[in-house]
């Protein structure tokens, strides 16, 4: 009896190291969705360790496309049914892109009279990239002084550029850099491509031409 344990107990062992190692992302759920054990490929498409998955609804984390067949399922396992059950999910991936696949949940139990277990296997069908930031107001004149900025423009040759005194050019820098929180003119710019004023990719700098006034 007691070699049948320690075999048990060899084969759970090396069952975990496969379960970890597998690229698909897998985890078991019990009957109510609730994670039990997921393994690393999960829980990078989740941002977090498998630890962290412990104990979260896996339908939390993976949005059902049709509700529909959220209440199919559970249905037919409140029924003791067997088959594979498939849900089409989205959800946010770690770098802010929306994905979406299929989620593949199969019963399984040592009987058939126990209450079984899910093993939930994800299939990522293709993502939508995330959109950019809305740029925030600005006026014009902020906008074509935070381009000239960004191309390395002194204030005196803004001030030239834009037909304004080199106190007019500050007193714009100025107003952004309290309304932004800027400490100097670098974080200023840099606040204005991340913020959505300016166009990214760009040379030289340009500002986005639907800005609001």
């Amino acid at each position: 009896m007691e070699a049948g344990r320690a075999d048990a107990v060899t084969w759970r062992n090396r069952a975990l190291l496969v379960f970890d190692r597998v690229s698909v992302p897998v985890a078991v759920c019990d009957v109510y969705g609730q994670v039990v054990l997921a393994n690393p490929a999960m829980a990078t498409e989740c941002g977090t360790t498998p630890g962290r998955l412990r104990g979260r609804q896996v339908l939390e984390l993976f949005r059902p496309q049709e509700a529909g067949q959220v209440e199919r399922i559970a249905e037919a396992l409140r029924l003791r049914r067997r088959s594979r059950y498939q849900v089409s999910v989205c959800w946010r991936a770690p770098g802010g892109a929306e994905r979406f696949g299929e989620l593949t949940a199969d019963p399984v139990s040592d009987s058939a009279q126990e209450t079984p277990a899910l093993l939930v296997m994800l299939r990522v069908l293709g993502e939508r990239t995330a959109p950019g930031p809305e740029p925030v107001p600005t006026t014009e004149v902020e906008r074509r002084v935070l381009a000239l900025l960004a191309g390395g423009a002194t204030t005196a040759r803004a001030a030239r550029e834009l037909g304004l005194s080199r106190d007019g050019v500050s007193y714009h820098l100025r107003r952004l850099s309290a309304r932004w929180g800027a400490a100097n003119r670098t974080e200023l710019v840099a606040r204005a491509y991340a913020l959505g004023v300016l166009l990214p990719g760009v040379w030289p700098p340009r500002a986005r031409p639907e800005d609001s006034e």
